[in-house]
């Protein structure tokens, strides 16, 4: 098919490659922390590279996921110097999070190298990662977009064209104010429901059913109900999404008054200790205000 370079094999980027050389892509990988400590299945799949442009040179295109915009921006024109690696006419995805305007200067970068950018971040965590399950969104020109479709198209269920650079991670951001806003949403919804003496099993069965039911509400649910905060999106990554949401909210002129609570509220927990904890630990900490316990009964 063709030779990757994958560039970071954080959580979400280990899923990745697994599909794309399941796919029959070569994938040369480059990893900050090294890549001993991966899974079997990762480090079997992959050709690991000592470094950056070892991994791109001579590649068909060139993917990363990374956690924030700084970690971005120093793959790019920091210790990384990625951008130093690009040659004319290379695709460069990223599928991070990161605020659009950092969309808009990578795609510069990369441009003055002679390459193509794509901004492409993903909904969706380890499970849909590695099941190659995830929903991707894309900005940048139609015409790169139109390329990639072998390197994207194993990693995802839907591919989505949004618009021109800076529209992938816009999108993201909606989506993730959407996320956000569910999860406070359920956790006010349930800490209500046990003051009120409901069985929340048979809460969430009703939730399994009504005309606004969604899959945060049904899994995370249960996920509140076995005490179970295992991670698949931290929820300090959450913090950090919601503070791109705000500034690019306030730079677009969009009022988004229950978001800026729901933001107050993910760093409230944060702050008590929770930040590695699954975004779900967001119901945790108001439970924990509330004085409420939302643990399945023992027996």
């Amino acid at each position: 098919m063709s030779t990757v370079a994958f560039l970071g094999l954080g959580v979400m980027g280990q899923g990745m490659v697994v599909n794309l050389v399941r796919a029959g892509h070569e994938v040369r990988a480059w990893n900050r922390s090294g890549v001993d400590h991966l899974p079997a299945a990762v480090r079997d799949s992959i050709s690991p590279a000592p470094n950056v442009a070892t991994a791109v040179a001579g590649a068909d295109a060139v993917l990363f996921c990374l956690s924030d915009d700084a970690a971005v921006t120093d793959l790019l024109i920091g210790e990384g110097r990625l951008a130093s690696a690009v040659t004319p006419g290379m695709l460069v995805i990223d599928l991070s999070t990161v605020d659009p305007a950092t969309s808009v200067k990578e795609a510069g970068i990369i441009a003055d190298r002679g390459g193509h950018f794509l901004d492409a971040p993903v909904f969706g965590t380890r499970g849909e990662a590695m099941a190659g399950g995830l929903w991707i969104v894309v900005g940048g020109a139609r015409a790169d977009f139109d390329r990639p479709h072998a390197v994207l198209a194993p990693m995802s269920e839907t591919l989505h064209y949004m618009g021109p650079t800076g529209s992938g991670t816009a999108m993201k951001l909606v989506g993730n104010l959407l996320v956000a806003s569910q999860l406070q949403a359920l956790a006010e919804a349930l800490v209500l429901a046990r003051q009120a003496g409901l069985n929340l099993d048979d809460v969430i069965g009703v939730l399994d059913v009504t005309d606004f039911r969604t899959p945060i509400y049904s899994g995370v649910g249960r996920g509140v109900r076995a005490d179970d905060y295992s991670v698949n999106f931290a929820l300090h990554l959450m913090l950090k999404d919601a503070n791109l949401i705000s500034a690019f909210a306030d730079r677009c002129g969009a009022p988004i008054p229950t978001t800026s609570v729901t933001a107050q509220q993910i760093a409230h927990a944060v702050a008590d200790g929770l930040g590695d904890l699954n975004a779900s630990a967001l119901v945790k900490a108001l439970a924990a205000r509330a004085g409420v316990d939302l643990r399945a009964e023992a027996g």
